[in-house]
């Protein structure tokens, strides 16, 4: 059934005690865990945490936590974690599903966001989330990320750590959002995330070409934006950075 829903099961116990280390920071922190299956992971968070949600799609695997609780502080929800109603936490953390990994990043980073986010995720995924600007893994997930938190990769995983074995290699990141977010709020957000969008869906496109045809610039107006910015004419959605990013954005006509 885990394998079903995209789940491979971390069994190894070093690894699930250094995720929880780098999840839960102070004491009494309220965790929402995302994916429990066999509460390998959870048993480890709720050692440390004040409390834990943990959402579970597989409504087997979550009858069976509910029947024997991975420890006393421990809820358990059934449901998709895409649809249901997550609740205010300090940590979302989770061993997640990696077909649904941008989602999930996008869903955990929304307002109010929680104090940090730990996943383990596929290793390309983590490249993606921690690429700077110019090289080669740079793209939409990095620069959406950064608009609100910082981003570290920890450590990789093996893939004999989990059952059955992934195809793939794995690696903890932990997502910390900024006090002060690059944008000023959400309305902004989601303008910017939709240049993002946009830029890198023709990523080898010239960027002024793309806000000629998306903004209905015109020529001398999007060169024009650009210089304002810093960036010059031939700039690619790849070599921009999310701070410019918002400034374009900001300088784009009013929709």
């Amino acid at each position: 059934m885990g394998a079903r829903l995209g789940q491979h099961f971390l069994s190894d116990p070093a690894i699930l005690a250094r995720i929880a280390d780098a999840a839960l920071v102070e004491p009494g922190e309220v965790v929402l865990e995302i994916g429990p299956g066999q509460g390998t992971l959870t048993r480890e968070l709720a050692a440390r945490a004040g409390r834990v949600v943990a959402i579970e799609a597989d409504r087997h695997l979550a009858e069976a936590l509910r029947v024997q609780p991975p420890a006393p502080n421990v809820e358990v929800v059934a449901g998709d974690a895409l649809k249901v109603p997550w609740p205010r936490a300090d940590v979302v953390c989770g061993n997640i599903p990696y077909r649904i990994t941008s989602p999930l990043i996008e869903r955990a980073l929304r307002a109010p966001r929680p104090r940090r986010i730990v996943f383990l995720v596929q290793r390309e995924v983590a490249d993606r989330l921690g690429a700077a600007p110019g090289s080669r893994d740079y793209g939409a997930l990095s620069a959406g990320v950064r608009l609100v938190a910082d981003v570290e990769r920890l450590f990789s995983v093996r893939a004999g750590a989990f059952r059955p074995p992934p195809r793939v290699q794995s690696a903890l990141v932990r997502i910390t959002p900024r006090a002060v977010p690059l944008v000023s709020d959400e309305g902004e957000e989601r303008r910017v995330r939709a240049l993002i969008r946009m830029a890198f869906t023709r990523r080898r496109a010239q960027l002024q070409r793309t806000l000629r045809e998306s903004a209905s610039l015109t020529p001398a107006e999007a060169a024009a934006l650009l210089a304002r910015t810093g960036l010059a004419p031939q700039v690619r959605a790849e070599q921009v950075s999310a701070e410019q990013f918002v400034a374009l954005a900001r300088g784009l006509p009013a929709p």
